[in-house]
């Protein structure tokens, strides 16, 4: 039973339950009505980790390594194929073969494969006299003299010497061919971010219990701002190199702003690009081809955005195990029935090949890539390994992942990582600013060495 009444309600010293300090809350009179802004709301001290854990970083040091270097600028080169070969060449006739002036390695006594452009006819030929460098005049073998006259006209014809026959006693004409290289250079950019807290704000210590990305677990009071905001400065030594952009010669950034170029960029320069992915093993394998066309690098890693991910499980789990009728494909899962239902596929095999696949939270989470909803980078396949190229500063030919990071460093500076701070607030004393200013600097650019190897999803 409640009392109400304005004069019925008497405040008591103690934490006693009396009849006369009973508030009913539901009661329309006034001192019981306001009864609310008498007291501190109920605070939960926790705080409620709605998000999951929000970093997105971790990718590049699944894969790669961090290097560092004391110059503005890393050069490599890279080996370029071992084979002679030619493509976009015309047939005039049946026995001369237009090729693309100066740069012609082709010599009299070598043998040749000519295709024609969608690799629907093809002929062997021997090269009898080159004229002019440019102009490669060709008999048949047998078989081989109607073949060359149906491809007669084609264009887009491609060949490749696959060997040379000489006769008895006669000199050697074959051109000599010396090696060449590619060479690829990126340049590090300065990433820097800040957290300021004012004086008045630091001496008003509020305590709130959290759990970190990192796993520490317990109280924070105002420096949790400074926490969160070194975890995003850690994401964003990973992104800015991974999403990095050069500036080319219509940019229009401020002079000093040239970029870098990050991971998507240098794979869609220089790698494979796929957009024609559905889901299914035909159009998987035609990746293989594209993979066998070029390093055929066994052992491969796949980062992927759900729906990418998700289509790939299906694509497995949509084989048949040799079970057919037993409702899943349970065949691949070591021939376990128990684990038919287990449709989430980390590795498999096709081919020569070995796949490892992932998910890439930078990909699906709402506050990056996973922000749009038609993603333009479903992910990206990434050899595993090592590869060996030459190294400008050194000198010598070197090992490295596929996939690395260098950043400035020297023994004066080590610019990898850096924190410091300024102001005259919690132990600074560098200036007159009534704040703390926590400090983040990074100088660093990404190596994608080999991106031939690299497929992008579009």
């Amino acid at each position: 039973m409640a009392l109400t009444g304005g004069s019925g309600l008497t405040p008591f010293a103690k934490k006693s339950v009396l009849s006369t300090n009973y508030i009913d809350f539901t009661s329309a009179d006034a001192d019981s009505a306001n009864w609310a802004q008498q007291y501190i709301p109920e605070v939960y001290e926790a705080e409620v980790e709605r998000y999951g854990n929000r970093t997105i970083g971790g990718f590049l040091k699944m894969v790669g390594a961090e290097i560092p270097m004391t110059s503005d600028q890393v050069v490599w080169s890279e080996q370029n194929r071992l084979h002679v070969s030619y493509t976009g060449l015309t047939l005039s006739n049946a026995g001369a073969l237009a090729l693309l002036p100066t740069n012609n390695v082709i010599g009299v006594g070598q043998t040749i494969l000519v295709i024609k452009a969608d690799g629907s006819a093809s002929a062997k030929a021997y090269v009898s006299a080159i004229t002019n460098g440019t102009t490669v005049a060709i008999k048949g073998y047998s078989n081989s003299v109607a073949e060359l006259a149906a491809l007669v006209g084609a264009t887009g014809v491609k060949i490749f010497v696959y060997g040379s026959e000489y006769k008895k006693g006669t000199d050697t004409t074959a051109v000599s061919i010396e090696p060449s290289f590619t060479q690829f250079s990126n340049k590090p950019i300065i990433i820097k971010d800040k957290y300021e807290v004012s004086g008045s704000d630091a001496s008003q210590i509020g305590w709130v219990e959290v759990t970190t990305e990192g796993g520490d677990s317990g109280y924070l009071w105002y420096l949790k701002g400074e926490g969160e905001t070194r975890l995003r400065f850690e994401d964003y030594l990973e992104m800015a190199v991974v999403e990095g952009e050069k500036k080319s010669g219509n940019g229009d950034t401020p002079a000093g702003i040239d970029g870098t170029e990050g991971l998507f960029a240098a794979v869609s320069g220089r790698g494979q690009v796929d957009s024609a992915y559905g889901g299914n093993l035909s159009s998987f394998d035609a990746i293989l081809k594209g993979l066998d066309k070029e390093g055929a690098i066994e052992e491969n890693m796949l980062f992927l955005n759900r729906t990418t991910a998700l289509a790939f499980d299906d694509m497995l789990a949509g084989l048949d195990g040799g079970n057919t009728g037993a409702g899943s494909a349970y065949g691949v899962f070591n021939n376990d029935q128990q684990m038919a239902l287990n449709l989430g596929f980390s590795g498999f095999r096709r081919g020569s090949y070995d796949f490892y696949k992932t998910d890439w939270k930078y990909l699906n989470d709402a506050s990056t890539r996973g922000l749009a909803a038609d993603a333009t980078v479903n992910g990206i396949l990434i050899p595993a390994g090592t590869s060996t190229v030459y190294d400008q500063s050194l000198g010598k030919n070197i090992r490295r992942p596929f996939l690395h990071v260098r950043y400035r460093a020297s023994e004066a500076d080590d610019r990898r990582m850096k924190s410091w701070l300024t102001g005259s607030v919690g132990g600074a004393a560098t200036s007159s600013l009534d704040a703390m200013e926590v400090h983040f600097l990074s100088e660093r650019c990404l190596c994608v060495q080999g991106a031939n190897n690299f497929v992008l999803f579009t």
